[in-house]
C-alpha cells in the first residue's frame, strides 16, 4: 500500500494521463523527453522542457509560475561563465557529480546530489556555474520560478536533504514559508523530491484549485497507468489523486502550484 500524504500538507498533486478529457477540458498533458528543446556545445548537452534561449515554442512557455526546467549535462571542467539574471527564483538540483557556484552576493559553494540550492535574482545577481570536477561529468536540473513580486533583494540558500530516508514518500525541498526545513521560494509553490524503489508506490492528494507538474528525473514510473520515463514531464489540473508506481528505481520532482 502506498503512502498517502495527509490533507493538511500542501502536497496535492493530480494524476497525469495523456489526452484524458473530462467535461471538455484537457486535464492532463505529458511532455515527452524527446520533444524538448536542445542546446549543444562542446562542453554542454542541455534539454529544455520549456522555451529557453534560442529554443522558442509558443506552446511550451512554462506552466503557471514554473518558467524553466533545463536538464544539463556538463563535461569535466566546463560550465557557464559569469552572467546575470533579474526577478527570478532559480533552483539547482544535482543528480550526479557536483556544481561549483559563485555569485555576486559573495557566495562560493559546491552543490552535490542531495543538495537543493535557491538563488533569488531579484534586483539583479551575477553568477557562474561550473562542473566542479576535472574528471567526471555533472548532471543537474536548473529550475526557474517567477517570483510573487519584482525587485526583491538578491539572496541565496542551500540545504542538504536525505531522500533515501523517506523512500516511498516525498521530501519537501522548497516552499514559500520554508516549513519542515525546506528552502524558501518567493512564490506560492511547494516543490517535493521523491525516490521510489522498483514496484514501490506512493499516493498524493491534490488540493482544490491547485495544479501540478511532475518531472521524472530518472528511472521510469507509472502515473495512474501511464508510463513516464526519465526526462518526461507532465502537467495536471482539477484532479484529486495521483498514484505513482515505480517501474525502475525512480526519482522525480513534484511542483504544487497555485
Amino acid at each position: 500500500m502506498g503512502q498517502v500524504w495527509p490533507s493538511d500538507v500542501s502536497a496535492r498533486f493530480s494524476v497525469f494521463l495523456t489526452d484524458e478529457i473530462k467535461g471538455g477540458i484537457e486535464m492532463i498533458k505529458v511532455r515527452p523527453a524527446e520533444e524538448r528543446g536542445k542546446t549543444r556545445r562542446d562542453w554542454l548537452d542541455s534539454r529544455h522542457t520549456f522555451s529557453f534561449g534560442d529554443y522558442h515554442d509558443p506552446q511550451h512557455m512554462g506552466f503557471g509560475t514554473l518558467r524553466v526546467i533545463n536538464e544539463d549535462r556538463v563535461n569535466p571542467g566546463g560550465g557557464f561563465p559569469t552572467h546575470s539574471h533579474r526577478d527570478m527564483e532559480i533552483i539547482t538540483y544535482v543528480l550526479e557529480g557536483a556544481v561549483a557556484h559563485k555569485d555576486s552576493t559573495g557566495t562560493s559553494t559546491v552543490i552535490r546530489p542531495g543538495d537543493v540550492q535557491r538563488m533569488s535574482a531579484g534586483t539583479g545577481i551575477s553568477h557562474s556555474e561550473y562542473n566542479a570536477s576535472q574528471n567526471e561529468p555533472v548532471h543537474f536540473l536548473q529550475i526557474w520560478i517567477v517570483p510573487d513580486e519584482p525587485g526583491l533583494v538578491p539572496g541565496y540558500e542551500q540545504k542538504a536533504f536525505s531522500l533515501d530516508k523517506q523512500r516511498g514518500s516525498g521530501t519537501l525541498v522548497a516552499s514559500k514559508d520554508g516549513r519542515d526545513g525546506s528552502i524558501t521560494v518567493h512564490q506560492n509553490v511547494d516543490v517535493w523530491a521523491a525516490r521510489l524503489s522498483p514496484q514501490e508506490q506512493a499516493v498524493f492528494r491534490l488540493k482544490p484549485n491547485r495544479r501540478a507538474w511532475i518531472q521524472l528525473a530518472r528511472g521510469a514510473g507509472m502515473l495512474n497507468g501511464t508510463l513516464l520515463r526519465a526526462g518526461d514531464g507532465a502537467a495536471a489540473s482539477q484532479e484529486e489523486i495521483l498514484e505513482v508506481k515505480a517501474v525502475d528505481a525512480a526519482e522525480f520532482l513534484l511542483f504544487d502550484l497555485a
